[in-house]
């Protein structure tokens, strides 16, 4: 399943993403989009994890849980 991060502090890396997911079960990637610019994060990025209980256990746990003092905004992603 493929999950949406928002709302995440501009200074998370791909590494602090997937530590906060790991606990729910296995992560097979995490993409921060970054501004193509800047190369500073837009603030939201992707979490891809196989199994969908895993998936859903995550979206329960760190849904308007806080990550640097900002509420994480996360659910299934939609397609594009």
């Amino acid at each position: 399943m493929n999950i949406y991060v928002g709302n995440l502090p501009y200074k998370t890396t791909e590494d602090d993403l997937k530590n906060a997911f790991a606990p729910f079960g296995q992560v097979a990637s995490v993409k921060i989009v970054v501004d193509r610019y800047t190369g500073r994060s837009k603030g939201f990025g992707f979490v891809d994890m196989p199994s969908d209980d895993e998936a859903k256990a995550a979206i329960a746990g760190l849904n308007g849980k806080e990550m640097d003092g900002r509420p994480l905004k996360v659910n299934e992603s939609r397609p594009r």
